[in-house]
Order: structure tokens, then C-alpha cells, then sequence
């Protein structure tokens, strides 16, 4: 055991001794009916303790034994443990014998037990010694062994009530956090889709007496297309680690290149595809399956187009690249390719259908305008991610802080202060422990020795 200060009446005992880790009631097919719930690890959210699925037998048959549990039970995933794989059964059901019923009533509030399986000083603990390296588990020995803290029982309900009421504003905070990046994926749409259809600047257009925009196909505008080299032009012997970069659509995310080093080919084999060299200022497109992943060519790095995408030669003395390319990554123009590009399980983009996309016919001044504005409001919502991200951070290690607090008693100190009645002599943990030590002692069954005399186990 640690050297923990714990709160007056508060005892340091194990898992085992509060609770029966381990044993549970076995369920066949056989006994059990068509609406019975049966649970598996698969159907709990891992950490927020959430149901995801619900599945009766019905829906989901079994061969394997189960473990049945009761309406009110922990059921705690001792499968990975560090994925946090527990909850309070609202209705009785079956379970896989991964996930292991506990009903620590009515000694203790299930609550307060559901709580302390979450707490970071159990999972340090099952942590260190749960075994299996690629699906580690907590066995029963190291369950029955593993530490707990008790507290008097009227101050465990206390303590549960709290972190009901504490974590649940941490997990409407998290919910509502965790919510913001989708609402900024649909911002940045629409500060595109507004971009490209000359909302965004239309008041600059008036201040600046701009002509209104005319769309026109893309392949009567200035811009060259090329579509990466065929297959047959490459092969797997072609590649190699570490020599110049292809540039598939994998290889194309918000608006960026990230080549990948495993992913290259000779300086020899560059030279034959150089009909295929990316320059700087050229817009690569992917062609295969998610439309509208778009990237302007950045830098001095040597990139070679890949098969599964295509690349377009702007004269850039009228048209942006870095406008040309946010167009394709708009939502307008993404429904466009969409639309227009063949294959049944993974579309595929010609230079037909490209060049048949309405384009604006755009100054270039009002085109480097709209490139700056969606900069700017790019960045506001990169630098919003970013505080919701750090957000996010904090609102995780703030459950794990006030686990610890309500077991150090910290949540409730004022409530001991107003009832000493209840956390002490008889109310006090310790006394708890004992009663709890002899009921499970007159459980135990009796032993028959050999002459058929009975022998008493000794607690």
C-alpha cells in the first residue's frame, strides 16, 4: 500500500476485500431470451463510459458462455484497461467474460466503486501489472490485489453524488468542445464556396469598380493539364526510399503537400517521367477517389506527379495559382467533379470533366484580394482549433483531478466537518471493512475432510 494521508475514518484496503472481482453467474443460450442484452466491449465508448450500441440476443447470438449481471452492476472491460471500458448497467443482460460484473451493495454505492475504476490510481495500477503485450488484461489475482480506497459509507454517496454532478459539467463541456472543429470545417466551406462566387468581395468590387463575374469552362481559361503518368509507366521495382517524391492524392491534405519518403523513385526514373515534374506555382490535383484535394507546388524539393493525380500549368500572369486551387477545393467545384467523374466504387477525374467546370473570369487583383481575405479567416480558424485543442487537453486532465480530490476527501471536507456522526466508531470505514470481512466469511462454504468430518474455513 502507498503512504497516502487519508481523511479521518477513511481505510486503504484491496479491490478483493470490498467486492467479489472474478466470480460471476454463467449464462448459456439456452437461458436466456430474445430481448435479453447482450453487451460487448466493442459497444462501450472508451473513457467517456458511454453505450454505443445496444444489441439484444436476438440481434446478436452467441455460442461462448457469458457472464450475466444485474440492473445497477459495474461492469468493468479487463480487457486493454486502458481504454476505460466501464459502466453502470441500467437493465439486466448478459456480457462476454472480457467485461466483469461487480456489485459492491449493500456495503458500498456502486457509484462510488464505478468512480475509483476510473481514477488514475487504479489505472496506474492495472497498468503496470496487467499482462499480455498486444491485449494486455488484468487477471483475477492482480484484480483482487489491486488498491482501494474506502470511505465511511454515508460519505461514499456523498462523494458520488458530487462527481455526478461535477463530471457531468465536464462532459458537457468536453461535448460542447468537442463539437467546434466541425463547426469550423463548415466555416471554412462556406468562406470558400463564398470566395469563389465573388460573395466575399463583392463590396470590393464596387469600391474598386470591378466588372461582376462571368463563368466560363476551365478549358477556355489559360491553364494547362496534365495527368500523371499511366501505371504501365511505372513499376514496383521503380520504387524506392529516400529519391524523388510522387505526389498521389494521399499525399494532398488542407491545402498542402506532405510527401512521403517510401513513396519515391530513382533520379534516373525522374529524368524519364520529367513530362511529369511539378514546378513551383503548379496547382496538383488528386483524380482518384475524394474530390477536391488541392495543393499549390511550394518550395525547391523535385516532386513528380503521381498516377492517381493531375496537375495544372496556370499563366499566372492572369490567373492565381493559389486562387485556382482554392476554387478546386470549393464546395461548388468539388460537386462538380464529383458529378461528373466515372467509376462505380471510386470516382475517377479526366481532363474532359475538369475542363468542363464553370470557372470565374476574374482580374487577377481581385483574385490575389480573395486569396489574402481567405487567408485571413483561414488563419482565425486555425488559431480557434488550436485553443479548442488545448482546451480539450485541459478539460481530460480536469476528470482525472477531480477523481483525485474526491479520493484524498477534498470534495468533501466541509461535509465530514458538519456530521462527525458519520464517519466515525461504528460508521467509519474500518468498522465497514469488518462487517464486510464477516459476511464474506459465513459465506464460504464449510470443507469436508477426509472421515467426513467438517472443517471451518478460517477468513
Amino acid at each position: 500500500m502507498s503512504e497516502r494521508v487519508l481523511p479521518e475514518g477513511w481505510v486503504e484496503t484491496t479491490l478483493g476485500q470490498v467486492v467479489e472481482y472474478g466470480k460471476a453467474e454463467k449464462a448459456t443460450r439456452e437461458q436466456v431470451d430474445d430481448d435479453t442484452w447482450v453487451l460487448e466491449l466493442e459497444d462501450i465508448e472508451k473513457s467517456s463510459s458511454r453505450i454505443i450500441q445496444r444489441l439484444n440476443f436476438s440481434e446478436r447470438q452467441f455460442k461462448s458462455t457469458k457472464n450475466r449481471f444485474k440492473k445497477g452492476d459495474v461492469l468493468y472491460g479487463k480487457l486493454r484497461p486502458y481504454l476505460e471500458k466501464v459502466v453502470i448497467a441500467d437493465r439486466d443482460g448478459v456480457c462476454t467474460t472480457e467485461i466483469v460484473p461487480l456489485d459492491a451493495r449493500p456495503h458500498l454505492d456502486n457509484r462510488y466503486l464505478f468512480y475509483w475504476l476510473k481514477s488514475l490510481d487504479f489505472l496506474s495500477y492495472v497498468n503496470e501489472v496487467g499482462y499480455g503485450v498486444n491485449m494486455p488484461r488484468l487477471g483475477t489475482k492482480e484484480g483482487k490485489g489491486a488498491p482501494f480506497v474506502l470511505a465511511p459509507k454515508a460519505e461514499q454517496k456523498v462523494i458520488a453524488d458530487k462527481l455526478d454532478e461535477l463530471l457531468a459539467q465536464v462532459n458537457n463541456l468536453k461535448a460542447r468542445l468537442d463539437a467546434i472543429p466541425a463547426i469550423l470545417k463548415r466555416f471554412r466551406k462556406s468562406v470558400l464556396a463564398a470566395a469563389v462566387s465573388g460573395g466575399l468581395t463583392e463590396g470590393w468590387r464596387q469600391t474598386h469598380k470591378k466588372k461582376q463575374w462571368v463563368f466560363r469552362p476551365l478549358g477556355e481559361h489559360p491553364v494547362d493539364v496534365q495527368i500523371g503518368p499511366f501505371g504501365s509507366l511505372l513499376h514496383k521495382s521503380d520504387y524506392v526510399h529516400g529519391g524523388v517524391p510522387l505526389v498521389n492524392p494521399m499525399h494532398i491534405n488542407d491545402g498542402a503537400v506532405t510527401p512521403s519518403q517510401s513513396m519515391t523513385l530513382t533520379e534516373g526514373k525522374a529524368k524519364e517521367l520529367s513530362r511529369y515534374s511539378l514546378r513551383v506555382g503548379d496547382v496538383v490535383l488528386g483524380r482518384r477517389g475524394e474530390m477536391g484535394r488541392s495543393a499549390v507546388i511550394q518550395g525547391s524539393q523535385p516532386l513528380l506527379c503521381g498516377t492517381g493525380s493531375l496537375f495544372l500549368r496556370p499563366d499566372v500572369s492572369r490567373i492565381s495559382s493559389c486562387f485556382l486551387s482554392l476554387f478546386l477545393r470549393s464546395p461548388k467545384a468539388v460537386y462538380a467533379l464529383e458529378a461528373g467523374s466515372a467509376g462505380s466504387t471510386m470516382v475517377n477525374l479526366n481532363q474532359k470533366v475538369l475542363k468542363g467546370v464553370p470557372y470565374p473570369d476574374v482580374e487577377l487583383e481581385e483574385q490575389e484580394e480573395i486569396v489574402h481575405r481567405v487567408d485571413q479567416l483561414f488563419a482565425f480558424a486555425d488559431q480557434i482549433e488550436q485553443q479548442v485543442a488545448n482546451a480539450q487537453a485541459r478539460v481530460d486532465k480536469l476528470t482525472q483531478s477531480i477523481l483525485a480530490k474526491a479520493f484524498r476527501g477534498e470534495l468533501t471536507a466541509e461535509w465530514r466537518a458538519a456530521h462527525p456522526e458519520l464517519i466515525g466508531g461504528e460508521h467509519s470505514a474500518a468498522a465497514l471493512l469488518e462487517r464486510i470481512k464477516a459476511e464474506k466469511a459465513k459465506q464460504k462454504p464449510t470443507k469436508t475432510r477426509r472421515g467426513g468430518r467438517k472443517a471451518t474455513v478460517t477468513p
